[in-house]
């Protein structure tokens, strides 16, 4: 008997791998409890966690990581542990969150070169958070607002060859997008008509989430015009947008175990 969209889904997603529990937590308390006062209750948080296959002791640690690492804290409210995001947290999973959940085909389309001094004045990771991407030891692409390092060649891009998008493609993960996107694509086909629960909702919206952030927050954000058409990576944004739109965030307080 084939498995039910829900059930389908969520092993997909789980047998891409690299869900770790305290990342897959920082999803989660991204995506449902990002608003200062809102908090996720330790029972609610275990049947999340429980309906991913995940042991209520791996839980435990990836609390206690989370917690030393200044991410959430924890109070008891009667017999209730309630979990929270800090204030740290909260303003980077912001920041995160502009990325992550940006509707498809908004990207900006125009982009510049820039050419730095020599070798050294950056290195890559720092022009990639400054939204460039390498296309050679002292030469950067990146979107017409990214800003360079002080003292660079700003050069204003114009119709880009086919080779280009081809070589940035080779950097920009495309391998795990293309594993992704399959998955991506059954789901947004066959979930529209799913009777779901918030519990099923939650689980959905995490693992989606989850396998789109751990990708895109990877590499910087350039503009669609540098890539190939038919990306792998712009196609899977078109159903991620699609897919959060068809399974809105639950009200915490209908969250139910299983």
């Amino acid at each position: 008997m084939k498995p039910d969209p829900y059930t389908e889904t969520v092993e997909a997603l789980l047998a891409l791998g690299g869900q770790r529990v305290w990342s897959l937590m920082v999803t989660l308390f991204g995506d449902l409890a990002q608003n200062e006062g809102t908090a996720i209750d330790g029972p609610v948080l275990s049947a999340v966690m429980a309906a991913m296959d995940i042991r209520p002791e791996a839980v435990r640690v990836a609390l206690h990581r989370l917690r030393n690492d200044g991410w959430i804290i924890s109070e008891k409210r009667g017999r209730t542990r309630r979990h929270a995001l800090t204030p740290k947290s909260r303003k980077e999973s912001a920041e995160a969150s502009a990325r992550i959940y940006a509707p498809s085909g908004t990207a900006e389309e125009d982009w510049q070169i820039a050419l730095l001094e020599d070798a050294t004045v950056a290195a890559p990771e720092e022009m990639a958070k400054r939204g460039f991407a390498p296309l050679g030891p002292r030469i950067y692409v990146g979107g017409a607002k990214a800003e360079p390092p002080k003292h660079a060649l700003r050069l204003e891009g114009s119709d880009p060859p086919g080779w280009l998008g081809a070589q940035l493609a080779d950097a920009m993960l495309t391998d795990e997008y293309a594993a992704l996107l399959p998955i991506l694509r059954t789901a947004d086909r066959r979930l529209g008509a799913a009777t779901l629960t918030p519990l099923q909702l939650t689980v959905l919206r995490c693992l989606i989430v989850h396998n789109w952030r751990r990708i895109i927050l990877r590499h910087p954000p350039l503009p669609a015009t540098l890539l190939p058409e038919g990306w792998a990576g712009t196609l899977c944004h078109a159903h991620v947008h699609s897919l959060l739109a068809q399974l809105p965030r639950p009200d915490l307080s209908t969250i139910r175990p299983a």
